[in-house]
């Protein structure tokens, strides 16, 4: 090993160790498309194994935001990855494209193998999750631009779809219903907002909140990966579109869904809203409007339904685990429309 490079503070034994401790959990999420393994210049798979007639790639790119900080504040890192795959994941599941193969970029200020099999057990995790395979990335240790307790993780994910069959905001019409899945807690977005109504109530991630969870692992709950659940649509008539709901809340990611000239009428009372929600709330005395805006509001996912196949769509979801609820209808008009009150 090179100590001159050493010396300014770059571990390239740490770096091999953490890609032996790695290689396990790659290959947990292998599919047979999947051409080699670990170890080359890129991450090769076969696209003539999928039987499309006219296959169209999609593909995504995210981070984890600023939740990352807990993580590295109470020192939690084995599910910050599922966070990345999930933020990737969904935004391309929404279009009618399921989830091929996935990289991942973790950067940090000092490599700590243990740490880094974390982190990357995570990203496998997230990745079985959604049926695709983890073909790759990069660990870059930057001693001077990070701490040596500071990393950040990011992923990009390529899906495909029949050309024919994606969803869009061309499929959508006036009378579609709108269903939402249930969110697992915040997700991955609003954590700036987040960390200030902690600090400025003066709580710490140990503190506990009346469920007796300390607020740390409370924030970490993973995003919800909704691939299991909008599968068995992919390539059907019934779903038209669908929305990630990430950061601008439901106001601003159910407009990306919607046709020109449409809108949504969305219920606010149709659905429970979670208990961390309320604490948000309470705690950083927000309105209803802030609330919107910023948090999922424990809706992860809304999907525009043909009226009639909402049964059909109804049924299917709670064979797959969901529990769905109806929340609203597309409408002549722009933007969202709230009706009622927040349970909260």
């Amino acid at each position: 090993m090179s100590k001159a490079y050493e010396s300014a503070g770059v571990n390239i034994e740490a770096g091999y160790e953490g890609v032996r401790r790695m290689k396990k959990h790659v290959a947990s999420t292998m599919r047979p498309e999947v051409i080699g393994g670990l170890g080359g210049f890129g991450g090769l798979f076969d696209l003539s194994l999928l039987n499309l007639k006219e296959p169209v790639l999609v593909s995504g790119t995210d981070g984890v935001g600023t939740k990352l900080m807990i993580a590295q504040e109470i020192n939690k890192h084995d599910t910050i990855g599922v966070d990345a795959v999930a933020m990737c994941v969904n935004d391309i599941i929404v279009q009618g494209a399921a989830p091929l193969f996935f990289l991942d970029y973790l950067a940090l200020g000092k490599n700590d193998p243990v740490q880094v099999e974390q982190i990357v057990s995570g990203v496998a995790d997230g990745c079985r999750q959604s049926g695709c395979a983890l073909v790759g990335g990069e660990t870059a240790e930057m001693p001077g631009l990070y701490d040596a307790n500071e990393y950040d993780v990011a992923g990009f994910v390529v899906g495909a779809a029949e050309k024919s069959e994606l969803w869009g905001p061309e499929r959508t019409a006036e009378g579609d219903v709108l269903i939402g899945l249930p969110a697992s807690g915040v997700h991955s977005n609003g954590f700036s907002l987040v960390r200030k109504i902690v600090n400025d109530a003066g709580l710490s991630w140990a503190d506990k909140d009346e469920r007796g969870q300390s607020l740390g692992e409370l924030f970490l709950t993973p995003t919800r990966i909704y691939v299991k659940a909008l599968k068995p649509f992919v390539g059907g008539e019934a779903v038209r579109a669908a929305a990630h709901i990430t950061g601008g809340g439901l106001v601003e990611n159910v407009p990306r869904m919607l046709g020109d000239g449409l809108g949504a009428d969305i219920s606010l009372d149709s659905w429970d809203v979670p208990g961390v929600f309320k604490w948000l709330k309470e705690k950083g005395n927000l309105t209803d409007e802030d609330m919107l805006a910023t948090f999922n509001m424990g809706i992860g996912l809304v999907m525009a339904v043909k009226k009639s196949d909402v049964s059909g769509v109804m049924e299917r979801l709670k064979a797959e685990g969901e529990k769905p609820v109806t929340i609203g209808t597309v409408v002549q008009g722009e933007g969202v429309q709230f009706k009622g009150a927040l349970n909260i």
